[in-house]
């Protein structure tokens, strides 16, 4: 009978220990956003309008989440067609040859109260690099439907010369027309599967 319910406890400690929480993005309260500068004075800002992913989190605090994020890179929108154009071609992403902008973590550390260091692979023209982001988790909730929301707000940048999108003019007075840091803003709100 201890053998029995010795058994039992380690069954219940296996199941529980490894139990996993999937999440998805709940697209439409969710914004994949980046500015870059612009005539060195300004800084112009865009969106994704496709993307998706998931996230696996092992604990109720996120720590050591799994996550995996596909963005469409046809889908870049700055509100100016014409530059969007522009921005799928070769001179930037090459929508056509290289469709997706891929990232996947490796560590999603916490660093303070609510706080985490998030770091993966990210992958734009085959060409894949770490990147660190800062993450802030907002909260998790029950929302009026009854389903549980976890939102959180990211940023970091990339140097953009890193992954092959070199494309610049110089300006007369000098500086570059187009910044090669990309600042990333992001506000995700997932939903418990």
């Amino acid at each position: 009978m201890k053998k029995m319910k010795f058994l039992l406890m380690f069954v219940i400690f296996t199941i529980s220990a490894n139990a996993q929480t999937n999440w998805v993005f709940d697209k439409s309260h969710t914004t994949i956003g980046f500015g870059v500068t612009h005539l060195i004075i300004s800084e112009v800002t865009g969106r994704f309008e496709s993307f998706d992913g998931s996230v696996t989190s092992k604990s109720d605090d996120f720590q050591d989440a799994d996550i995996e994020f596909e963005i469409d890179a046809k889908s870049i929108n700055t509100d100016n067609k014409k530059r969007d154009e522009h921005l799928s071609s070769d001179d930037f992403f090459n929508a056509d040859k290289f469709p997706k902008l891929i990232f996947k973590s490796t560590s999603m550390k916490k660093v303070g109260e609510n706080r985490y260091k998030l770091v993966g692979n990210f992958t734009m023209r085959d060409i894949t690099k770490q990147i660190e982001l800062e993450v802030k988790l907002n909260g998790v909730i029950k929302d009026p439907y009854g389903n549980t929301k976890a939102g959180f707000k990211i940023t970091g940048a990339l140097d953009r010369f890193d992954y092959g999108l070199k494309w610049n003019s110089l300006m007369e007075a000098g500086g570059a027309v187009v910044g090669k840091t990309v600042t990333l803003y992001m506000n995700v709100e997932l939903q418990k599967k």
